[in-house]
Parts: C-alpha cells; sequence; structure tokens
C-alpha cells in the first residue's frame, strides 16, 4: 500500500510529500519531497506517528459524568471516587467488559491511539473464585480485553496486575477479592497461562504490573518481578499518586514508595511508575538513576485532585516520560501532551518546560516502547505503519503552521481524520457516531440499576 502525505512529522521535523510504502503492516519505502505519484492514496493535512495510551483502566470509562462532586457541600475525593469505581467493576462480566473494552479502545483508536497499555486487576468473580472452563476459565476477564482490543483494531499491552491486599498489612475488602489471586505465586501460574495462550499472536504482549506497593507484600514484589525479567517485558506500577499513600509506606516500612520499589527489585529501564505525583527529591533522583519510566496521566489527575508530578525534574534526573488517559476523565492523547507543559506552568509560574518535539515523542515512540512496542511510534522505514492524520484547516488547528506545534499545543481528539495500525485504517472521522451509540449501550449495561445513564 502507497501513502502520499501531505505533510507529516518525520523523526528529523515536519516535512511536506512525503511517500510511505507499506508491506506486511511496516514502512518499506519513507520518501520526503516525492513527485506526486500516479497510484497512491492521497492523504491530505498532517500526518503524525501512532500515538500510545501508556496506562488504561478500560472500566473507567463507565465513569465519566457520574462522579463529580453534586455540590460544594459534596466535594468527594479521590477515596469516595474509588467506592464509586469498586462499584462499576462488581457489575461487570467478561460479557460485558468485552462491549465496554471494545468501544473504549474503539474511542481511542478514534483519538489516535495505536497501541494501549491496559493495566489489568479485574481477574475474578464477585465473590473472588476464578471463572470456571464454560466461562472461559482464570484469565476470562483477561481475554476479553484481548478480543476487544483486536476487534478495536489497536495493539495492546496487557499489564496483568498482582492485587493482594487493600492496604498494607491489611487483607482484599469487599469487591476487591475479584482482584486478589491469593499471592503472587498464584499470579504467576495464571500469568503464565495466558502467556502461553498469547505465543505468536502479533498485536498482542502480556506484560506485567504491581498494582501499587501498598497491595502487594514485600516479600512477594520480587515474584512479579522475576517474571517481568526473565520474560523481558514491561513491569508498571501505580507509585506515590496520593500523599496517604506515602504515609503509610513510611510508616510502614520506614521507606517512600519509590525506596520500597528500589528494594524489591521494581525499577530499571523495563519499568514504568504511573501518577509518580508526590515524590521526594531523593525519590526523583533514584527513578532517574534506574531510567525508570514515569507515565503521567494529566487529565485523570486533575480530575481526582491528586497534584502535579515532578515532569520537569524527572527529565532532568534521567526519567522517560510517557501519558496515559487512565481513568478515561478524557480521552484525548493531544490535551495529555499539553497538559504537562501547561499544568508545569501553574506550578512554576513561567513557561517553556517543555518543547512541542519532546511532548510528542512522549506520546508516541516513548509510550510505545513502554509498551514493548519500541518498533512502533516513528515514521521510518522497518517502523510498524502506524499513522494519524490531523486535520490542518478545522477551527481548532487553521492557521497554526502544519507543524509539531499544530498537533501539540492547537489540535484534539476531534481533529484526527483517520487512524492506521499496523497498515491497516482501524478509524475514521465519519465513524464517530457509531463509536457514541456504541459507548453508551456498553456503559447502560453496567451502570447501577436506576442510575442516569
Amino acid at each position: 500500500m502507497r501513502h502520499f502525505l501531505q505533510r507529516a512529522v518525520l523523526p528529523d521535523g515536519p516535512r511536506d510529500d512525503v511517500l510511505v510504502v507499506v508491506e506486511d503492516g511496516r514502512f518499506v519505502e519513507v520518501v520526503p519531497g516525492a513527485a506526486r505519484p500516479r497510484r497512491a492514496l492521497e492523504v491530505p493535512g498532517l500526518t503524525v506517528p501512532g500515538l500510545a495510551n501508556a496506562h488504561s483502566h478500560a472500566f473507567h470509562r463507565a465513569l465519566r459524568g457520574h462522579t463529580q462532586a453534586r455540590s460544594s457541600a459534596e466535594p468527594g475525593s479521590f477515596w469516595t471516587w474509588r467506592e464509586q469505581m469498586y462499584d462499576v467493576a462488581e457489575r461487570l462480566t467478561p460479557s460485558t467488559y468485552l462491549a465496554l473494552a471494545r468501544a473504549t479502545y474503539r474511542e481511542m483508536a478514534a483519538a489516535g491511539v495505536t497501541a494501549v497499555g491496559e493495566f489489568h486487576y479485574l481477574h475474578h468473580r464477585g465473590d473472588g473464585t476464578p471463572y470456571d472452563g464454560a466461562e472461559g476459565g482464570p484469565n476470562a476477564m483477561g481475554r476479553a480485553l484481548v478480543r476487544a482490543a483486536a476487534e478495536a483494531g489497536v495493539r495492546l499491552t496487557l499489564l496483568d496486575a498482582c492485587y493482594l491486599a487493600g492496604g498494607f498489612d491489611e487483607p482484599p475488602a469487599g469487591v476487591q477479592v475479584r482482584y486478589d489471586d491469593g499471592s503472587a505465586a498464584a499470579w504467576r501460574r495464571r500469568v503464565e497461562a495466558l502467556d502461553a495462550e498469547l505465543a505468536g499472536r502479533d498485536g498482542v504482549l502480556l506484560g506485567a504490573a504491581v498494582h501499587s506497593v501498598r497491595a502487594v507484600p514485600a516479600p512477594q514484589m520480587a515474584t512479579v518481578a522475576d517474571w517481568a525479567r526473565e520474560h523481558a517485558r514491561p513491569l508498571h506500577l501505580h507509585l506515590s499518586e496520593q500523599p496517604a499513600e506515602n504515609e503509610a509506606c513510611l510508616a510502614a516500612t520506614g521507606l517512600t514508595p519509590t525506596g520500597l520499589a528500589e528494594r524489591e527489585g521494581l525499577l530499571g529501564e523495563r519499568s514504568t511508575v504511573v501518577h509518580a505525583t508526590h515524590l521526594t527529591d531523593a525519590d526523583v533522583a533514584t527513578l532517574g538513576a534506574t531510567r525508570t519510566r514515569a507515565c503521567f496521566c494529566p487529565t485523570t489527575e486533575r480530575d481526582l485532585g491528586d497534584g502535579v508530578g515532578p515532569s520537569v525534574a524527572l527529565r532532568d534526573a534521567g526519567a522517560v516520560l510517557t501519558l496515559g488517559s487512565d481513568s478515561h476523565a478524557v480521552i484525548d492523547p493531544f490535551e495529555e501532551m499539553r497538559a504537562v507543559e501547561l499544568d508545569e506552568r501553574l506550578v512554576t509560574v513561567r513557561r517553556g518546560h517543555w518543547a512541542a518535539a519532546d511532548l510528542l515523542r512522549a506520546a508516541a515512540y516513548d509510550g510505545q516502547a513502554s509498551l514493548g512496542w519500541a518498533d512502533a511510534g516513528r515514521i521510518e522505514v522497518g517502523a510498524r505503519a502506524d499513522l494519524v492524520t490531523l486535520d490542518d484547516a478545522s477551527v481548532r488547528t487553521a492557521g497554526t503552521g502544519a507543524d509539531v506545534a499544530t498537533a501539540v499545543w492547537a489540535a484534539s481528539a476531534e481533529d484526527v481524520v483517520r487512524t492506521v495500525v499496523d497498515g491497516r485504517v482501524v478509524a475514521r472521522r465519519a465513524d464517530r457516531p457509531a463509536v457514541g451509540r456504541e459507548l453508551a449501550a456498553a456503559i447502560a449495561a453496567v451502570r447501577p440499576p436506576g442510575a442516569r445513564r
């Protein structure tokens, strides 16, 4: 397949009249300044590399619009939001999760996401028992996510999370039994069975996750880290999202969450810490020295009132930034990009912390690499053929120069005209109404009885 791109962002910057030739899902030719070919698909607008959503909880999409404060007298908090999240989780089955995740991944594809890191911890039935063979077996929920991504056309890194406790030295409570395998050893056995099932399938990769340092007893963290290391897979974990987590960790272990994660071997170049909002200077230095990636999720962190993480300090220390939509309060990778810089401006009262090209790299190549797709996120020979084309003449982008700055500072998900994943068109602007209807139906099926739809 030959695509003639009016303007595209290549590794060395934007170029006009770019001919790309795709074979077997990869770029085999990338020629800027090419003469208009006789037989090629002409693609007007600005085309950027495929974007990665490095942190997703697909079922959280059902919470959008339903968890905000009703009045100033009921402001809510992260912890009240969490109870509402558990309520939705309790209602999910493999079939309803398939429908909700598929619709959510289609929304991502329409927004320019070509690969998603699904942080998956909703493993078992509501009473904590594994699904039986007739229902899909112990990995029924994970298998539903794999199928959902395949049907939506996006690549998936299923970050299967070990989640054994509600807090330091606490057993699971209520719906959390759905998440608990009983031990890290049991988590590993379940994950190895799923990995064998997925072996050889393109477009899906199994990774590992420690839900958080409060959710897995320290002596068992190594089991998860060792599995990821032995299989050369990504390892992700929530880290220091809330001050309460830091305080509890210090009280229980004498270490910050970062210090505990380092001691237990969870950090390194294949590892990603998510949020990393409330860090000490020593934490920042540790994450940088270990070349650990830090996934920021600004629209969720705003929505939950988590705070603004030290993105510039982490970058300067040597950590690598990636981006995710987490709770899906918004699915818009362009908003996540610019929010990193704009939130930093609010904290420091000055501008100019992040260049547009660096933010696009965080959303594209670095995000893809953090999910195990280091062969994606660039429009270059040999890379996976992912293309995201933006309307450069919309009311948001008109007159902005059709440059990297257009993507980062002007565009939104609404400006995505077409998304190509591994050489296949998976989303077009005209698909959006159908995706909206699919989302509405899937969310209605899992909302509490009597709740506003």
